[in-house]
């Protein structure tokens, strides 16, 4: 059984977390196989968008594994080795929030821990009405990881976030829409087809366009005022020169649908 699928259809890959029998725990062959796929989405230059969900309707990812936690393992590593070995496998958060295309959580069931980290990592959000999210992290004794720190505040804002990391409160899909941690709360029989609608109208956009824009919000969330001008200033002159942009010109004074090729 693979822990990991990966389908592409209409320039979006769609990766499945598959492990529907442990609420899609995160185990090591399923991060590595998370790893290699963004990896492969980020540079395939014909992929407009990725989406991730997690198998089954109960979970979208319930967290690290911790039956495996329990059972003690890496405990010969040094602490050196095992702060290299996790910093390796937080990368996939990196990669969902950086890779130069639009990245999109589709949280079908509990997001937990490690899990809702990944989910906040991405782009966007589309949550069933089942879905629960929680930082869990507090309730097995850990600080958390996989950069929630880093995401949840800025969409939640700092207090709100530590009540949550401090309390692990579970939040229903009201108090997640509410909170602005979910773009769109879908009925569960809807959410497959709505966010995959939405991610294939992505993945025929200017694609090029899609890598400007990440790196501009980048510089916008760490940056000051002035770097965030200057990298729009330089960015909007790039994508002025493409091809897609050319055609899209093209297009409005034709009154037409334009036609994208990531050029």
């Amino acid at each position: 059984m693979s822990f990991l699928e990966k389908t592409v259809e209409d320039r979006v890959m769609k990766i499945v977390l598959n492990r529907p029998d442990a609420m899609n725990a995160l185990n090591r062959e399923m991060m590595q196989g998370l790893s290699d796929a963004l990896e492969e989405a980020a540079g395939d230059r014909g992929i407009g968008c990725v989406v991730v969900r997690g198998a089954g309707e109960k979970a979208f990812c319930a967290g690290g594994d911790v039956k495996s936690m329990a059972a003690g393992r890496d405990q010969d590593k040094s602490y050196e080795d095992k702060v290299h070995d996790i910093r390796i496998r937080m990368r996939v958060s990196e990669m969902l929030h950086e890779m130069g295309k639009p990245t999109i959580a589709m949280v079908n069931g509990v997001a937990a821990g490690a899990g809702l980290s990944i989910a906040l990592a991405a782009d966007m959000r589309f949550v069933g009405k089942s879905a629960r999210m929680t930082t869990a992290f507090a309730k097995v004794g850990f600080s958390g990881d996989f950069g929630s720190h880093y995401f949840l505040h800025k969409l939640v804002g700092t207090a709100k976030a530590r009540e949550l990391y401090f309390t692990a409160e579970i939040l229903n899909s009201d108090q997640i829409e509410k909170l602005g941690l979910a773009n769109r709360v879908v009925a569960d029989a809807d959410l497959e087809s709505e966010t995959m609608a939405f991610a294939k109208k992505l993945g025929a956009g200017p694609r090029v366009a899609w890598w400007h824009v990440k790196k501009n919000m980048k510089i916008a969330e760490e940056g000051t005022l002035s770097e965030a001008l200057d990298s729009e200033a330089a960015r909007m002159i790039r994508t002025g020169e493409t091809e897609d942009h050319k055609e899209a010109a093209r297009a409005f004074v034709e009154k037409r649908a334009p036609v994208f090729k990531g050029l």
